[in-house]
């Protein structure tokens, strides 16, 4: 199995809090709102417990320590473009694409290449196992907020359909959704920055270290 080709790839690491994947009982979109943004839940418990009388342990007075948490590796890895951008944690995959490697602009139909990245993608979920996957559509900020939520969950169907078609598993479900401008990954204010906003990301639960 292949993932997709990511040439000059910059790496980074940074301690985040992964989501676990939410699981819903249809292939199509879950009209209901998510309460979370996406990647704010904890996945782990801390390993170990804190004495917090310890002697050793030295807190100002009065204080207390807060509950306990481990937080998840996050690995980035984003060709040189900044076209494609995979990141891997603990517990998750999600690989978060342009909208402009995608689609032509405002609008929600896929390009030949488009389908090639995808399928790409669908070979990564096979190789995971994944039997749950996300896919959240976001715009930038400019237009009226209604269109961006129109559109971006027109974009995040359009991925779904193909990695439905890719995947031909019917053990395989889907949550689709369409964030719109909520959830700005860049700075609104440049052109770079919104480009960056402009995504679709699909996310599975990680099997393989």
């Amino acid at each position: 199995m292949t993932t997709p080709r990511l040439p000059l790839a910059l790496t980074a690491a940074a301690l985040l809090i992964a989501t676990n994947l939410v699981g819903v009982t249809t292939a199509r979109a879950d009209e209901t709102p998510t309460p979370l943004p996406p990647d704010t839940e904890a996945s782990a418990a801390a390993p170990v417990k804190v004495d917090p009388n310890d002697p050793d342990l030295k807190l100002p007075e009065g204080a207390t320590l807060a509950d306990p948490k481990v937080l998840d590796i996050k690995s980035v890895v984003e060709d040189q473009s900044g076209d494609e951008r995979r990141e891997d944690t603990n517990t998750s995959v999600t690989f978060a694409l342009q909208a402009e490697v995608l689609f032509s602009k405002d609008s929600a139909k896929l390009s030949a290449e488009a389908k090639a990245r995808i399928a790409a993608i669908a070979e990564e979920i096979k190789k995971q196992n994944a039997t749950q996957v996300r896919v959240f559509g976001f715009t930038d900020n400019l237009g009226s907020s209604a269109h961006g939520d129109v559109l971006s969950k027109q974009r995040a169907d359009a991925v779904q359909g193909v990695l439905d078609q890719d995947l031909n598993d019917p053990d395989i479900t889907f949550e689709v959704r369409g964030y719109g401008e909520q959830y700005p990954i860049a700075d609104n204010s440049t052109e770079a920055g919104r480009k960056k906003n402009r995504r679709v990301e699909v996310t599975f639960p990680r099997t393989e270290s």
